[in-house]
């Protein structure tokens, strides 16, 4: 299952875990283009099952939406937290060599968001979506 959500604050929160679907990785990256387009400053909390990974064809789409998106994100993304098993900072580290904005990876969602937190603005993006 796929599902963006925009939560109060400016907190959009993306989780990708059971069930999973087939059109699971359609979705995410359809999720990522959402993301990319909304036009107010937000946080970014990303929730992730630890499922099957990315095709290949997935995983380059991906790459190039990183690529595609850097600048938007960079100007409307205040911070960053990635939860999924396993997360480390040497996770994060991968991320802050995309992005500047701060980024924090951890297995543990109240953490993810106690720091997010100390970056959220007022304001709603409108955005509630769930795919899968």
């Amino acid at each position: 299952m796929v599902r963006l959500d925009n939560e109060a604050g400016s907190l959009v929160t993306l989780r990708f875990h059971q069930p999973y679907a087939d059109a699971d990785e359609a979705d995410y990256l359809a999720a990522l283009e959402t993301l990319a387009a909304l036009t107010e400053p937000f946080v970014l909390l990303t929730v992730f099952g630890g499922g099957p990974g990315l095709s290949q064809a997935g995983e380059r789409a991906q790459a190039l939406w990183f690529k595609r998106s850097r600048g938007a994100m960079q100007h409307k993304c205040r911070a960053c937290a990635i939860v999924r098993p396993n997360a480390s900072d040497d996770m994060a580290a991968v991320f802050r060599r995309l992005w500047s904005f701060p980024i924090h990876a951890t297995p543990d969602e109240g953490e993810a968001r106690r720091m997010l937190s100390r970056y959220m603005t007022m304001g709603n993006m409108g955005v509630a979506r769930e795919r899968g």
